[in-house]
């Protein structure tokens, strides 16, 4: 069974993961498609060196590698299936904590609509 890829949406019903990649150039818009299409298909088994577990956090970071340095943090939700929750450009060696501030306040609002 392969896993599915969702959006998160702010209750406005923004999608800001979406806006993000639809912001960067098509070159980079493929090599993300790409790897979520690698993700859907081999899940988390297959994704290696593509994925990486955020420490002391529930959170995972999807890494598209290359000249732009591109990460979508987001987490696994029941029956195999990928929360994509804010994405971004890393620019520096360690990643911002303003970056997963945002991830965790988006995961924190999905988990509040859901319970």
């Amino acid at each position: 069974m392969t896993w599915e890829i969702k959006l998160f949406e702010s209750k406005r019903g923004e999608k800001p993961v979406e806006e993000f990649i639809k912001s960067l150039n098509e070159r980079v818009q493929l090599k993300i498609t790409r790897t979520l299409e690698h993700l859907e298909e081999f899940g988390l088994e297959g994704a290696y060196p593509h994925v990486k577990k955020l420490t002391s956090t529930s959170l995972w970071e999807l890494r598209i590698l290359g000249g732009d340095n591109i990460r979508i943090f987001y987490v696994t939700i029941t029956g195999k299936v990928f929360l994509l929750l804010h994405g971004f450009k890393k620019k520096t060696q360690k990643t911002p904590t303003k970056e997963i501030a945002i991830a965790q306040k988006r995961l924190d609002e999905y988990q509040s609509r859901k319970n």
